[in-house]
């Protein structure tokens, strides 16, 4: 009966000193839902690198939960004097593995509405990137982008 007790006793001890598994998960299984705040963003253009963002006195959020995604951009002096600004759009989207798929239905930019986009998403940690063509044969559109993101916490 003690053999019994120590076994069992011994068995409670190792589960409790065994490692818990990782919190985080990894960038393969990581969800994407969430709000992620942009860092950096670049256009590239036959070549040509340019860096849109950050901007001065600009912040941009880009949000996403299991169907949609919508993204935010403004001055953050509420409207007021020299670069204010405010753009936005929303639509739905498809991802599979690190395939991403949007179709933008809302924009402030009206023609880029209804559109699809193809881009690779990777995430690591609390890291997004973003990378892709944006291509609008009617608009003479046909530039690379890579957008770095962090995600922000509940």
């Amino acid at each position: 009966m003690k053999l019994l007790k120590l076994i069992t006793l011994s068995a409670i001890t190792l589960a409790a000193c065994s490692p818990k598994p990782d919190a985080r998960k990894s960038p393969s299984t990581q969800s994407i839902n969430g709000t992620w705040k942009l860092i950096s963003a670049k256009v590239i253009t036959k070549g040509d690198t340019l860096s849109t963002f950050p901007v001065e006195n600009q912040e941009m959020i880009k949000e996403f939960n299991g169907t949609h995604f919508a993204f935010f951009k403004h001055d953050i002096n509420k409207g007021k004097g020299k670069g204010a600004t405010f753009d936005a759009g929303s639509g739905t989207y498809t991802l599979n593995g690190d395939k991403y798929e949007e179709h933008l239905q809302y924009c402030s930019f009206r023609d880029w509405e209804n559109l699809k986009f193809s881009f690779t998403v990777k995430i690591s940690n609390d890291t997004l990137v973003q990378r892709g063509i944006e291509k609008i044969d009617s608009l003479n559109v046909n530039h690379e982008i890579v957008e770095t993101y962090v995600k922000l916490p509940f």
